[in-house]
């Protein structure tokens, strides 16, 4: 009997020896080392859960979460009672970015250790993660899914009744992919060029001669850039026989005319927000979009297109000739 204790006491010793090594090899940031050491003695002593929340903790570090995972539930299979065995497996679902199981499982620590601070702190941490990964989805799938022909099913219906069938779906489609283009760009670059997007004749333009698009950079820096560039795209449309166009711009290089500065039907009601500039120009409608943008979560963000007043906002005068009715 008493060679039995002696064992049992020389056992007990082992373990302790080769766990407060682990722990001096985890303070030490050895967490290799660390697991190698509560792993040699898990095997004298598997029923041990302070082994196992300590070899969880070394997996953690070492980015080994499955096993970490695996020995923090083997923690709380062995004391179900022990609050340390759910802050670990609280600790490694954070790590793996599940954040409504982490929060069970610290809430469940909490139940056993209410007056933990440190688990308190945790779940505190882990709720704004949680909203942040939520919203962080939100916003990506707003960034994947740009379908600006929704928000302009009003103006379709308007061109209908100005056009034919072949040009007006010709002007809307030529309209939503420029917009749209636009947006994806904002969206992947955090800019958009100022340019005017033309929408060429099949037949008659001389596409060796005239391109779709024209930069109009520097169109806004004063008075007489902006005089001066209007006569050309007057020009440029009437020669490539364009039938539409479309001027796109952030509303960041615009010197000349701060269309958002005025009262009355001038008065700009979008505040101090970022964004750009869409003028739709053709022969039977003329419209203004402002389309805001912001950073959230690191990450550029269009919001729907507001439509704007083009005769108290444009920001180029009539490009063609009008044309009230269906030809």
């Amino acid at each position: 009997m008493a060679e039995a204790e002696r064992g049992s006491d020389k056992k007990a010793s082992g373990v302790e020896s080769l766990k407060d090594k682990g722990n001096e090899q985890f303070k030490a940031g050895n967490y290799l080392k660390a697991a190698a050491l509560y792993t040699q003695a898990i095997k004298q002593d598997p029923q041990n859960p302070t082994l196992y929340s300590n070899r969880a903790a070394a997996f953690l570090q070492l980015v080994k979460l499955s096993k970490a995972l695996a020995d923090a539930e083997t923690t709380i299979t062995l004391n179900p009672k022990w609050e340390k065995g759910y802050f670990r497996k609280g600790c490694i679902l954070e790590a793996m970015e599940q954040y409504d199981d982490a929060l069970a499982a610290f809430q469940t620590a909490l139940q056993y250790n209410p007056k933990s601070v440190e688990v308190s702190r945790k779940m505190k941490k882990i709720s704004q993660l949680a909203r942040d990964k939520k919203r962080a989805e939100e916003v990506e799938k707003m960034r994947s899914n740009v379908d600006l022909a929704k928000h302009l099913d009003e103006l379709k219906s308007e061109m209908s009744g100005k056009c034919g069938s072949e040009e007006c779906d010709d002007a809307f489609s030529f309209l939503v992919e420029t917009m749209e283009a636009a947006v994806k760009s904002r969206h992947e670059t955090s800019k958009v060029e100022a340019r005017v997007y033309f929408l060429l004749d099949k037949e008659k333009t001389d596409t060796e001669k005239y391109a779709p698009a024209v930069n109009i950079d520097k169109a806004f820096e004063s008075p007489d850039t902006h005089r001066n560039c209007f006569p050309f795209l007057r020009q440029y449309a009437e020669d490539s026989f364009s039938r539409a166009a479309c001027l796109v711009t952030p509303k960041s290089i615009l010197s000349y005319p701060q269309v958002w500065k005025g009262q009355g039907s001038r008065k700009w009601k979008h505040g101090q927000q970022d964004g750009f500039f869409v003028q739709f120009e053709a022969p039977f409608l003329r419209k203004l979009w402002f389309i805001p943008s912001s950073t959230e979560l690191g990450q550029t963000l269009c919001r729907d297109p507001e439509d704007l007043d083009i005769s108290a906002h444009e920001l180029i005068p009539r490009l063609f000739k009008e044309k009230s009715s269906k030809s």
